[in-house]
């Protein structure tokens, strides 16, 4: 049987959101003796935990797809059960946080402007709230198809591949930046870049390659279409996280609480340690290097997939 048929077979047995609860699992924090939940990591699931979290704080502000990264190197490392699209999901929020560390005083000067009713900080957080608003709605009415999705390698590869070339072709027809500023943007543009980033609901398209290819054909310049990229993430992963947690509660045990706190812990000391680094290397290379690059992996993946 190919592999991506048994992938298949296994994400059919999964439980999804709104069926009763059920009595915690071994998990899969418990790679190396299966039914021994509670007696603490072992050493390959704490080494996968560190692995995947290393990956994702790596990759989240790349238009890469951190989350199709996850996906393909559970795949690899045998990092399966009920908790794993739950670590998935919290794991990215971990990189996300070092986003607010690293722009605290840009958002603390936002929350202190629009308090004192300043126009263009009112903008900000208006437009920020506007391309939020569809994650959040689309996120509950699809989340039992995005969870299947997130167990799905093959559909990562295939959309590394669609979301290279798609990015090769914006970079090409692109129109010529007129907003140079997150306050500058139409409650219109706010609302289309946050239908953008829904895109990133299919794993292996990327959420900041998603918003900020959308941002580039609505005439934003590339700084400010990457900041904005990176300032959306916080309120949608948190409310993913939060929606995700709770869906899912009934499902974990200690051991897999413990193992998304390192992955979300080493996840953000990884991207803290990078972040602007990683943005400096966008700025000067573009993005036609990650198209190929996403590109190259997903044929990849997609040979592996069907050849192993």
């Amino acid at each position: 049987m190919p592999r991506s048929d048994r992938v298949s077979a296994e994400i059919a047995s999964f439980p999804k959101a709104g069926r009763p609860a059920v009595s915690p699992s071994p998990g899969i924090f418990a790679i190396a003796a299966p039914g021994h939940a509670g007696a603490g990591l072992d050493q390959n699931s704490l080494i996968s935990v560190i692995i995947l979290g290393i990956i994702e704080g790596l990759t989240e502000f790349l238009p890469v797809s951190s989350t199709g990264h996850l996906i393909l190197a559970a795949e690899l490392l045998g990092f399966k059960g009920p908790a794993e699209s739950t670590f998935k999901i919290v794991v990215q929020l971990g990189a996300i946080l070092a986003v607010l560390v690293v722009y605290a005083q840009r958002f603390i000067g936002v929350g202190l402007g629009a308090l004192q009713a300043k126009p263009a900080d009112l903008a900000f957080v208006r437009n920020l709230a506007l391309a939020v608003l569809p994650a959040m709605v689309i996120g509950v009415f699809a989340y039992d198809a995005i969870k299947l999705m997130l167990e799905n390698p093959t559909i990562v590869a295939v959309m590394l591949i669609v979301g290279g070339v798609a990015i090769l072709i914006i970079e090409r027809i692109a129109p010529p930046p007129v907003i140079h500023g997150i306050e500058e943007l139409s409650w219109r543009n706010a609302l289309l870049i946050g239908l953008f980033q829904c895109m990133a609901m299919i794993p292996g398209v990327s959420r900041s390659g998603a918003t900020i290819m959308g941002s580039l054909m609505l005439g934003v310049e590339r700084k400010t279409a990457a900041e904005f990229t990176f300032f959306l993430a916080a309120p949608t992963m948190v409310a993913a996280t939060a929606y995700d947690l709770l869906q899912s509660w009934d499902q974990l045990n200690f051991d897999d609480f413990t193992g998304i706190a390192i992955g979300f812990t080493v996840a953000f000391l990884t991207a803290l340690l990078v972040v602007k680094s990683l943005i400096a290397v966008v700025g000067r290379y573009g993005f036609a290097p990650f198209a190929w690059y996403r590109i190259a992996l997903g044929s990849a993946a997609l040979a592996f997939l069907y050849l192993a």
